[in-house]
């Protein structure tokens, strides 16, 4: 029988947060993926290592998909990726790919899983604690109440737009455009948190528009109701 290739979000740093489930099926496959160069230098290896030690016994696949903006590329990458994980599909082994946060949310896993399943192999997806509920949860506020609507969207897209819509807003992935994001925050008159590095050893945690450097790190989710 041909092995399943399983996508789980291992939460968005802290190892604490990591659910039973991802735990159980780290501990009880031999094969490990996680996206990078070197699988042992990955975020998401370094939280679960903080909780399943074992892995590092494990067998790692590295899987690199670096981000690009040339389509040919990125296809290309993908398709090698996924080749890489069949094969051990192929030998009735299962594949445990691990992901920061969760699998469901702006996952790279999804292209991996795409070509996987038309290649005739079976995927799931086990889901993990979200980068934004985590933020929300560290800052010490709800994310929405009764019926206020909840926006997700990653910063960069909404450089040109007014943050004019109903209810709250999750910016996620907002250092590389941190200056501009922090003009569109303060016009929309919003009461403003950010969490860099949630969970992590490094993270830092601003309350206001004006605490926020302009240089801040990748890993920078904004809520802003």
């Amino acid at each position: 029988m041909k092995g399943i290739l399983y996508g789980v979000g291992v939460g968005p740093g802290d190892p604490e947060l990591i659910t039973l489930k991802a735990i159980n099926l780290i501990k009880e496959n031999d094969v490990i993926a996680v996206a990078g160069k070197d699988a042992k230098e990955a975020v998401a290896y370094k939280i679960v290592q903080g909780t399943v030690p074992e892995i590092e016994n494990k067998t790692l696949v590295p899987v690199y998909m670096p981000m690009v903006m040339d389509k040919d590329e990125q296809i290309r990458n993908h398709q090698k990726g996924a080749k890489m994980l069949e094969k051990y599909l192929e030998e009735g082994k299962n594949v445990v790919y691990i992901t920061l946060g969760d699998s469901t949310v702006y996952c790279t896993f999804t292209y991996l899983q795409d070509i996987v399943e038309a290649d005739g192999y079976e995927t799931r997806l086990v889901p993990g604690i979200t980068s934004f509920c985590a933020a929300a949860a560290r800052v010490n506020k709800p994310l929405c109440l009764w019926n206020e609507l909840l926006h997700v969207v990653p910063a960069a897209h909404t450089m040109d737009t007014p943050l004019d819509q109903p209810g709250n807003y999750v910016l996620m992935k907002s250092g590389s455009h941190m200056k501009e994001i922090k003009d569109l925050l303060r016009a929309s008159g919003r009461e403003v948190n950010m969490v860099e590095n949630c969970g992590m050893p490094d993270e830092k945690v601003y309350m206001s528009v004006d605490e926020i450097p302009d240089d801040a790190g990748y890993f920078s989710l904004i809520i802003a109701k």
